[in-house]
């Protein structure tokens, strides 16, 4: 997989002075590249108790994006997943610390507290007051001795960082960063694993399935669950964390693990809400990539019971952008639309031969999706088959408010529901198209008339004519054939979708942006989607 680096062993180096150059000044470094890469306050005076926490890149915004007043005092960097020397981590003690001391805050490897560990010894030899935690917030593993640190991680260095910046000294901060250690409690979740600079990618997880417990190293994942969405993935999550709360109320971290969208993130964290877990929750961090595994699709929940001084102390300001802050949780607020868009909602009336016409036009679109989706894949953005689909779902549940007996009003519904549900351009299109049928049923025009008026009327707002590689070219032959019958208009549908696909130039529509060669021997899917929908009358 291509990915935007330049040599592979300049990544961390130059992804560090990336930082610097943008952070206004607040980071320096230490200048000992390529082996020592320290990131440090730029307006340290060590006249308080410093935090230093670092371990291997690739976890980013952590741990130099949480450098900063309120956080992390300096962060050093390892390369890609290893651990950084002991040189490194003597460098940064050396370099931050003053009378009042520092604390190390050290995630749960083997690496990372050996070489964090000896520094501090070689720190104290320089007459310097150490101390040190080591965070085990993996629950993946409940029987593992030595449970790993992942984004648990990040409750800690905001608490020991708010005290810090309080004033507060190395032997309070120091217990309550072990407070919080034996709080805390994390799982995470992954569709895919994670992409190594300069490694081939392993491919572990099958189609349908997630990783459950899985590290933040790409470490395979305590077992493979079947996936069947966000809601079953958070309960699964939410059902492996639940032995771990405690009484009262929680933290709750929701991380990022680096490739996950953050449509999707919203989407998870509104699961979360509603999972068993929600109702614990008065603090909320994220949705946020925090605690990172370069650009692994999943993501992980941490927990921690809440005491008011840490509640204090996970809300107090905080230089980091990286940190999102600790939000209480509110119920979502429906302000009613205003007046002139409340939808006019028609006189249901009932007509069942029309129902079920309407049914079936609706069952060809919701079975013509994926193919409609691939097909738009490679003239557009892949969504024609999953928009008319939608659309299609929608108004057979809108069928019990329909006046099937007016044809006049159910063309108006019609279009006033697509307006609503139906996304895209599209939906608009449609809309006017019903609306103006509406109204040329109401001025007396039979079935055939009105549809003519309606793509009259789209012809004129939307722009687009026959020959511009749109639906028009399927929907008006048919409908200039439909006074000669269903199969007549169904062939002339399918002749205009098939001409589409000898048309290289889009003049209209998103495959106008297309270059030619995309569109050679491709039909418009949206063309396509009218003369299925004809086809399948007619049949």
């Amino acid at each position: 997989m291509s990915q935007f680096i330049n040599a592979k062993d300049a990544i961390v180096t130059e992804a560090i002075d990336g930082l610097l150059r943008t952070s206004g000044g607040a980071l320096s470094r230490l200048d000992g590249y390529p082996h020592i890469k320290v990131v440090m306050r730029s307006d340290w005076d060590r006249s308080k108790v410093a935090l230093i926490s670092g371990g291997g890149s690739g976890h980013e915004p952590s741990h130099a994006g949480l450098v900063g007043q309120g956080m992390l005092t300096a962060a050093v960097c390892g390369e890609i997943f290893a651990s950084p020397s002991v040189d490194a981590v003597l460098a940064a003690i050396l370099a931050v610390t003053g009378t009042a001391g520092c604390l190390l805050i050290v995630k749960n490897y083997t690496g990372d507290r050996l070489n964090f560990g000896l520094a501090a010894e070689r720190a104290r030899a320089f007459g310097l007051k150490v101390a040190m935690v080591v965070v085990d917030d993996d629950i993946a593993l409940p029987e593992l001795p030595q449970p790993r640190g992942v984004a648990g991680t990040l409750f800690v260095h905001k608490v020991a960082g708010a005290l810090a910046e309080r004033g507060r000294d190395l032997e309070a901060i120091t217990e309550a960063a072990n407070r919080v250690i034996a709080g805390v409690a994390s799982i995470g979740m992954s569709l895919d694993t994670c992409t190594v600079p300069g490694s081939p990618k392993e491919e572990r997880i099958a189609h349908g399935k997630a990783e459950l417990g899985l590290g933040i190293h790409g470490e395979a994942g305590v077992s493979q669950v079947d996936f069947d969405g966000a809601r079953h993935a958070m309960q699964v999550v939410a059902d492996r964390l639940a032995p771990y709360l405690g009484k009262g109320p929680h933290a709750v971290l929701l991380n990022n693990l680096g490739g996950t969208t953050p449509l999707e993130m919203s989407i998870l964290a509104e699961e979360l809400m509603r999972s068993p877990l929600g109702r614990h929750i008065k603090r909320v961090i994220g949705p946020a990539p925090l605690m990172t595994s370069l650009d692994m699709r999943g993501f992980s929940v941490s927990i921690l019971p809440l005491t008011s001084d840490d509640e204090a102390a996970l809300s107090a300001p905080v230089a980091p952008v990286a940190w999102p802050g600790a939000v209480a949780p509110s119920a979502v607020e429906a302000i009613p639309l205003p007046d002139g868009l409340t939808p006019i909602k028609p006189t249901p009336s009932a007509h069942g031969e029309r129902r079920a016409f309407i049914e079936r036009c609706c069952q060809v679109m919701i079975a013509a999706e994926a193919e409609l989706n691939q097909l738009d894949a490679k003239s557009g953005d892949g969504d024609t088959g999953s928009t008319l689909a939608t659309a299609a779902r929608a108004l057979i549940g809108a069928l019990d408010r329909m006046p099937l007996a007016d044809m006049a009003q159910l063309y108006r519904a019609i279009g006033l529901e697509l307006s609503q549900t139906m996304g895209g351009s599209s939906g608009v299109l449609l809309a006017i198209f019903f609306s103006a049928a509406g109204d040329a049923a109401a001025d007396g025009a039979d079935s055939a008339g009105a549809l003519i008026r309606g793509l009259e009327r789209i012809q004129e707002v939307g722009g687009a004519v026959p020959g511009d590689r749109t639906m028009i070219d399927a929907l008006a032959p048919a409908l200039a054939a439909l006074p000669n019958g269903l199969p007549a208009a169904a062939a002339a549908a399918r002749d205009g979708a098939d001409r589409t696909a000898s048309m290289t130039k889009a003049k209209a529509g998103r495959a106008a942006y297309v270059p030619e060669h995309s569109l050679r021997g491709v039909r418009d899917p949206g063309a396509e989607a009218v003369a299925r929908l004809f086809e399948h009358l007619a049949s």
